[in-house]
């Protein structure tokens, strides 16, 4: 199980960057970081040599039906040059219904007082990069729990 992990929600406007632990199985939103055409190599190797991840995952949009879309391309070269770029392990996670599910839970934080009423546009990219890394890491629980179920 890795241990501290950084996920992004590429798109063409907005990055959404979150953090977590494979100790944990927990993640939380750390930004959103904007661009047009490019991303933000920059700010990102920042965030890369602040959070000194031993795997970073990046969601890579799927259509319902498991099919890739136009975005998948996109997701996947970013993928590629993250892992050139910084020398990074990159995993890629099936993000389907993340934005959904980060729309949820800003909503329920809302109705609980926990977060203002008035969201930023990047709220929800940030948080489905947290939904996606908090994915991942129940996949790779399950995973290591099957190949062994003794826990030893």
């Amino acid at each position: 199980m890795p241990g501290t992990c950084l996920a992004f929600d590429y798109g063409l406007r907005r990055i959404g960057v979150a953090v977590g632990s494979g100790a944990t199985g927990q993640a939380r939103a750390l930004t959103t970081l904007h661009h047009t055409g490019t991303p933000d190599w920059r700010a990102i190797t920042v965030l890369v040599a602040e959070w000194q991840p031993e795997v970073c995952i990046v969601g890579l949009p799927l259509n319902e039906d498991g099919t890739e879309q136009a975005m998948s391309q996109a997701a996947r070269a970013f993928a590629g040059q993250l892992e050139q770029r910084l020398g990074q392990t990159v995993h890629l996670c099936d993000e389907r219904f993340s934005s959904r599910t980060a729309d949820d839970e800003i909503r329920k934080a809302r109705a609980s007082g926990r977060r203002p009423r008035k969201t930023r546009k990047g709220d929800r990219d940030g948080m489905a990069a947290c939904v996606i890394l908090e994915q991942f890491l129940r996949t790779e629980l399950a995973v290591q729990h099957a190949l062994n179920p003794s826990g030893s």
